[in-house]
């Protein structure tokens, strides 16, 4: 499809509302409707069931049961060195680097606010002033769970609901701010190098976020921003541990603060990502 025509339909397309539709056919427990839903999308983007715990695709509840599927204990060994930080997903990435005057890159000639993705909280943005980032894109082959990519204790969840834009390269870089505008969950963990942020972005026909906390987060019943803290729960998450999922494809995002941490340098836009893979390495 020409690229301009594609944006333009996503400015038209009613968006949440394409997208709880998805979100209905994806839990539909029909085993006609299900088994051929699932038949398709194996063979149409050629999703290697051999990695998974369950390998027959069809014993599989529904799509979200089979799109969300666990893998095979070995199947991705999480980095053990000390200071390393891992991949939090399967997929690629997207754009990684350093956060400049508290804005950070999308696509060659668009960025956003770190403020407007935290859900418009100057001070909690400010922790991330000059730090890094990197945005990693799951394709819809791809594993969809999200992995801590680095260990640390969960401090609050701001759940900002918004638009729900496509975000493969395309959209990233003809829609202004995409990150930062379309619908989204921002955990903040404190870790021993400082706060680290994993955003977990929804999309076009992304049926829904889960956190492994509190489950179902996304689609929010309120459209207004609500933040979730946690000082007594002590929820304490282990570099490697899954801390959410996507129910259909999106994008994480992971921001460090100033001087914590470095990226591997092997790691640059569109480089194949794998969880649990060493991403970069904290300051010493």
């Amino acid at each position: 499809m020409n690229p301009k025509l594609f944006i333009g339909l996503q400015y038209l397309v009613p968006q949440h509302a394409l997208s709880r539709a998805a979100g209905w056919l994806a839990n539909n427990e029909t085993p006609f409707i299900k088994n051929t839903f699932i038949k398709w999308f194996v063979k149409r983007y050629n999703v290697d069931m051999s990695l998974a715990a369950q390998e027959n695709p069809l014993q599989y509840k529904h799509f979200n049961d089979f799109f969300t599927r666990a893998l095979k204990p070995d199947a991705r060994p999480i980095d053990a060195s000390s200071n390393g930080i891992v991949c939090p997903a399967d997929g690629a990435i997207s754009q990684l680097g350093k956060i400049v005057n508290g804005r950070i890159f999308q696509a060659k000639g668009q960025d956003y606010s770190t403020v407007e993705l935290l859900g418009g909280d100057e001070q909690l943005a400010a922790e991330f002033n000059e730090g890094e980032f990197a945005t990693v894109y799951l394709s819809p082959r791809d594993y969809h769970r999200v992995h801590m990519p680095y260990g640390g204790k969960l401090r609050s969840m701001i759940s900002v609901p918004g638009e729900l834009f496509s975000v493969n390269t395309v959209t990233a870089e003809n829609v202004p701010r995409l990150f930062s505008r379309n619908e989204r969950t921002v955990a903040i963990f404190d870790t021993d190098i400082g706060p680290m942020a994993v955003v977990l972005v929804g999309a076009m026909i992304v049926a829904g976020i889960e956190t492994v906390w509190d489950g179902a987060v996304a689609p929010f019943a309120s459209r207004e921003i609500a933040t979730s803290l946690y000082p007594y729960q002590n929820i304490q998450l282990e570099k490697g541990a899954e801390m959410g999922r996507f129910k259909l494809g999106s994008t994480a995002v992971i921001l460090f603060a100033k001087d914590k941490m470095q990226w591997d340098a092997k790691y640059q836009a569109g480089t194949p990502t794998k969880m649990g893979e060493l991403m970069g390495v904290k300051n010493t």
